[in-house]
């Protein structure tokens, strides 16, 4: 079956690069009639243009002018032969092409070289300059087909009950701000703009754009940052919208963990690198492993035995089996981030997992060199790795640091609980985990529970300044952000209750979706130059994967050439909206940076600062 699929696709190939150059007609037989008087028409001109598309592959087509025979004056010039339905005017590529390229780009993320071979297979042959101006124009007809289908949209949420609007930014290094508007319950993304920078005099227009096409949300989520809560409260406020603004659970956590934790994370950090622990433990393992040179398989073998050896007393091996050890245990304390959970800081603090396994690795060695080896090089080994874990072993500067902040994970970890935003292992670590309103209430109970713990629990005086500390920022995140924490029942429109996630995670992870995408494409771990030229449109792009948005866009992605070409016809214009303008802030948008690094530029300034004309 597979062989003869791909045999009939081979030789429809084949058939198609035949057609390639050959001269079509497509004039239609009303045309030979004036449509003033009825009577007979003749050919004014003619006129041969070439025209791709993946249907018909590569042809010249003949276009026919015709006129009135009597000369009655009624009917104009015009051409008997329609490509609407095939190609944009004045464009070589039909629609069909156009969507191909545009799937394959922002849906597919293919590189420029992987969809001209692509192309290639089915007889159409591209430039890659040419590929990148059909993704530009596949977003414009999308962007204007998303806001000519904004009525349809707007009543499919409508008959949700509403539609609760969750607001993120992503840029890189600074630059390609992405502002999003996403539709949580139906995982719509309803608009998308470059903005300077995350401000909220830069944000609240969008906000008002969004609720006038798609209607107002029933509740916003957004993260703790200043411009995107500023914006979110201004836009209720002249709205007189009465819906809760919530506040993620995911970033208030995060945000808790690092203001009670960053200091003396970072203090302890420093503390490692100024003794040069690290360095000195990849140092060891590195020279003893070159020491073992072959015999290294054989040495590992000897560890795997010596661990599975239960006895009294603690004794190291001699020989290479000993040196194995030896290096095990320095390789053991630098797999400390095996201790955290891949989540990265606070919610992994792998300076306090350095600590913990450094102090337990010195304890170790302590009880191994009791008895000291017999083997010189084992013992010599071992005393190494012991002068080079020595100095965490002290009160000042590493415990006194490694002691505060292991409190402050205590208390992380009690809020953690709290919210049921436990680690990934654990079955409370998603959001969803709350799926009804109890289950809601029990999380705030568990809060306000662990408030009032924490505020009998705080010292008021004496020595314990530094709990003090801790629990003060705990209750003052809690006090800030509290009455934005809660609020995710919603009553619909239509008199049920429905929950609005707990967190912004799923436009988080549609970011991230996006970003690993871009970053396959280009090959590019860093993408400041990418974010900063994709278009704001590609993340509309993202919707075409969702089967209730396309349905309602254009019935099916099969279809949607036709609705470019009917978005010609009706006479929209691809960018008729009005262009986003960005407000003014400290980023240097691209278009303007363009203009003052041309040489032009410098020469105009220091033609002026050398004339030292007088002021008048």
């Amino acid at each position: 079956m597979r062989r003869t699929v791909r045999e009939l696709r081979a030789d429809w190939t084949e058939r198609l690069r035949r057609t390639i150059g050959v001269l079509v007609s497509a004039e239609s037989h009303d045309s030979e009639i004036c449509r003033a008087c009825g009577g007979g028409t003749r050919v004014q001109k003619t006129d041969v243009r070439g025209g791709v598309t993946i249907a018909h592959g590569r042809v010249r087509i003949r276009v026919r002018t015709r006129v009135c025979r009597t000369g009655c004056g009624g009917d104009a010039a015009r051409s008997a032969t329609d490509l609407s339905a095939l190609f944009p005017a004045h464009a070589t590529f039909g629609y069909d092409v156009i969507v191909r390229v545009g799937l394959e780009r922002f849906v597919h993320y293919r590189q420029r070289e992987e969809i001209r071979t692509l192309l290639a297979a089915e007889g159409i042959d591209a430039s890659e300059g040419q590929i990148s101006l059909l993704g530009a124009r596949f977003l414009e007809y999308l962007e204007a087909l998303h806001r000519n289908r904004a009525t349809a949209l707007r009543t499919a949420l409508a008959s949700d009950g509403g539609w609760p609007m969750h607001l993120d930014a992503t840029g890189e290094d600074g630059r390609g701000t992405l502002l999003v508007v996403y539709a949580g319950w139906r995982g719509w993304v309803l608009g998308a703009w470059k903005v300077p920078t995350e401000r909220a005099d830069a944000i609240l227009p969008r906000l008002r754009q969004t609720a006038d096409r798609f209607g107002a949300p029933c509740a916003i989520m957004r993260d703790l940052g200043r411009a995107v809560s500023e914006a979110a409260a201004t836009f209720v406020e002249k709205r007189r919208l009465s819906i809760p603004i919530l506040a993620c659970h995911m970033h208030f956590l995060r945000d808790v963990g690092k203001d009670l934790m960053r200091k003396m994370h970072d203090d302890l950090r420093e503390r490692f690198r100024h003794f040069k622990v690290q360095p000195q433990l990849r140092s060891l393992a590195r020279g003893l492993g070159r020491r073992l040179g072959p015999l290294l398989p054989q040495a590992r073998q000897d560890v795997e035995r010596w661990l599975g050896q239960f006895e009294r007393g603690h004794h190291l091996p001699s020989g290479i089996s000993g040196l194995a050890v030896v290096r095990a245990l320095a390789q053991w304390v630098l797999d400390f981030p095996d201790d955290g959970l891949d989540q990265g800081f606070p919610f992994d603090v792998p300076m306090l997992d350095l600590y913990n396994r450094s102090i337990e690795a010195l304890a170790a060695l302590d009880a191994f060199l009791r008895t000291a080896p017999s083997d010189p090089k084992v013992n010599n080994a071992a005393e190494h790795l012991h002068r080079i874990l020595r100095p965490v072993d002290s009160e000042v500067p590493f415990h006194r640091i490694a002691t505060v902040l292991r409190a402050r994970s205590g208390l992380f970890s009690e809020l953690r609980l709290a919210l049921r935003l436990g680690p990934k292992p654990d079955h409370t670590s998603h959001p969803r985990a709350a799926e009804d309103t109890s289950d809601l209430e029990q999380i705030r109970r568990a809060v306000k529970k662990l408030t009032t713990s924490l505020r009998h629990r705080r010292p008021a005086r004496g020595p314990a300044a530094e709990t003090r500390r801790g629990i003060d920022i705990v209750l003052e995140h809690l006090g800030r952000h509290g009455a934005h924490l809660w609020g995710h029942a919603i009553r619909t429109s239509r008199g049920k209750t429905r929950l609005v996630v707990r967190t912004n995670n799923d436009l988080e992870g549609f970011f991230r979706g996006l970003k690993h995408a871009e970053r396959r494409r280009s090959g590019r771990r860093t993408l400041t130059q990418d974010l900063e030229h994709l278009p704001p449109a590609a993340a509309l792009a993202r919707n075409l994967t969702r089967h209730d948005y396309v349905e309602i866009l254009c019935g099916s992605l099969t279809d949607l050439p036709v609705a470019f070409a009917r978005l010609d016809a009706a006479g929209i214009v691809r960018g008729d909206h009005a262009p986003d303008t960005d407000t003014i802030s400290r980023s240097l948008p691209l278009a303007d940076r363009d203009i003052v690094r041309t040489e032009e530029m410098f020469a105009r300034i220091s033609a002026a600062a050398n004339s030292r004309a007088p002021r008048r």
